[in-house]
């Protein structure tokens, strides 16, 4: 009965204890329900916010791609038009150019067929006259043919020669401008120096006490010195300096430089300055050696003698109206070389010819006659080819030309001569020295002009043919070169070109 009535509230128990359960488990299972249906609603409010959003960005994108759009259309569109504008002005010149051809072949086929009608006319013509002609002279064709081919032939003849005329004149103007630019180029491109020339060269000294140690007892050492160079010694007033007086400036150059190393050493005897007047010569003969290589060098002259490069250094010391004769050498040398460049000549004979072309002027106070001579003499004797041998002699005298090269340095002669700054003589004293040889050579009887040439280097001298005979010109020549030579002072050589002819003139009315 215990077990039963136990059983029984067991039973009850778990029926009880089951039914509470069931009931906690219902509520609980009611609040995740009521949780789970307050996220749903939630998420599909969050659902309907998002959708929103996103439409109403989507909204905004398609605006503005429709913008975007419109806007690329609107400028195709006007790029369209534009294109359209000039397409059709286009085709319009198009028009109009086709019109103009149109009205261009219209007017060829007008002239053609107007030729053509001329052309018959002129056949017809010539047909009808050449009938006449027969009927006239009684000629054959042939023979007509023959008259009208000479008269022909005789009208071609004067317009060549009118024509040839004409391109001669045109060449002329060409060649002159051609050597124009050709002279004015190597003018710009080369210039040198002037330089003072003088004949006295001045020693300074330490002191005055030098002075009486230079003349020494009873004069032996200036008469020493004076002897062994050559050059006159001036010793005067002039406080602490000495004179040194030559016109042969290589000697006076020699004498500088020894008196220069007696003052400095003052050991001042007649062996000292034989032994520094020895020195000062080997100096002197040295450098003129070493400035002519150098100057061929500079000029790209090859093998020439040895004495000649020696002789080209002496000009060094050489000058000619304030000129330095070197320097004006190196200048002829290149214009020529410019000159014979631009006319496609050899260069290396045209600067050969211009810097050997006043060679004589280094040896033409110990020989005598023009330096053109001594020099084309020189060169010719050191076994200089004979063009440039005849550029030396030529260089002053245009009247017997044998190559083109003597008139290209001659050109460059006088170019390097005249260019404004390179010699020092005043115009004053140039004109009055044209003026007097003029005068002096108008005094002589029988002359009725006298011109002034080449810068004074030439004059001409016309006699009248009625007072004097052909006899009298070679004697005149030789009677106005002497006056010049007793009267006027002048560098290098005055040319005497005396001329008698007689002219005959009259007209033709």
């Amino acid at each position: 009965m215990q077990v039963v009535l136990a059983v029984l509230f067991f039973m009850a128990g778990s029926g009880l204890g089951f039914a509470a359960l069931k009931a906690w488990d219902n509520s609980r299972i009611n609040g995740v329900n009521n949780q789970i249906s307050n996220m749903l609603k939630e998420a599909e409010e969050n659902a309907e916010r998002m959708k929103q959003a996103k439409i109403n960005e989507m909204r905004e994108e398609v605006n503005r791609m429709r913008q975007e759009a419109q806007k690329d259309i609107k400028e195709r569109r006007t790029e369209i038009q534009r294109t359209e504008r000039k397409l059709e002005q286009k085709e319009e010149n198009l028009d109009k150019k086709i019109d103009r051809v149109s009205r261009k072949e219209d007017e060829l086929r007008s002239k053609h067929e107007d030729i053509e009608k001329r052309r018959a006319a002129l056949e017809d013509t010539i047909q009808k006259q050449e009938q006449k002609l027969q009927e006239i002279a009684e000629m054959t064709k042939d023979e007509a043919q023959d008259i009208l081919l000479h008269r022909t032939e005789e009208d071609a003849k004067h317009l060549l020669g009118i024509k040839l005329k004409e391109l001669e004149e045109q060449a002329q103007r060409e060649a002159d401008r051609k050597a124009r630019d050709i002279i004015i180029g190597a003018m710009q491109r080369c210039a040198v120096e002037s330089a003072g020339e003088s004949s006295i060269s001045v020693v300074p000294l330490p002191s005055e006490e030098m002075k009486g140690r230079i003349i020494g007892r009873e004069g032996r050492n200036i008469r020493t010195f004076e002897s062994l160079t050559g050059v006159d010694l001036i010793i005067d007033d002039t406080p602490e300096a000495v004179t040194l007086s030559s016109f042969d400036p290589i000697r006076r150059e020699i004498a500088r430089r020894a008196m220069e190393r007696l003052v400095v050493d003052g050991r001042i005897h007649p062996a000292r300055i034989e032994e520094l007047i020895e020195k000062a010569a080997r100096d002197i003969d040295n450098e003129m050696i070493t400035e002519g290589e150098n100057i061929t060098l500079e000029l790209g002259i090859k093998n020439m003698n040895n004495e000649l490069v020696r002789t080209i250094g002496q000009l060094k010391f050489r000058f000619s109206y304030g000129q330095n004769v070197l320097a004006h050498s190196m200048e002829v040398a290149q214009i020529a070389g410019i000159i014979a460049a631009e006319l496609g000549l050899d260069e290396e004979i045209a600067r050969r010819g211009g810097l050997l072309h006043d060679i004589g002027k280094a040896i033409d106070h110990q020989i005598e006659g023009p330096h053109a001579e001594i020099g084309a003499e020189l060169a010719k004797r050191l076994g200089e080819k004979p063009e440039i041998v005849s550029c030396i002699a030529m260089h002053h005298d245009n009247l017997e030309i044998n190559s083109i090269y003597e008139v290209i340095v001659a050109m460059a002669d006088a170019i390097s001569a005249a260019r404004p700054g390179a010699r020092r003589e005043s115009i004053d004293a140039y004109i009055k020295r044209l003026e007097k040889l003029e005068e002096l050579a108008s005094t002589f009887e029988g002359v009725t002009r006298a011109y002034a040439i080449q810068a004074g280097r030439e004059v001409r001298v016309i006699l009248n043919s009625k007072q004097t005979d052909d006899g009298a010109v070679h004697k005149l020549a030789f009677d106005i070169a002497k006056r010049i030579e007793a009267e006027l002072k002048y560098p290098g050589q005055i040319k005497v070109n005396v001329s008698r002819e007689t002219r005959a003139t009259e007209y033709a009315k």
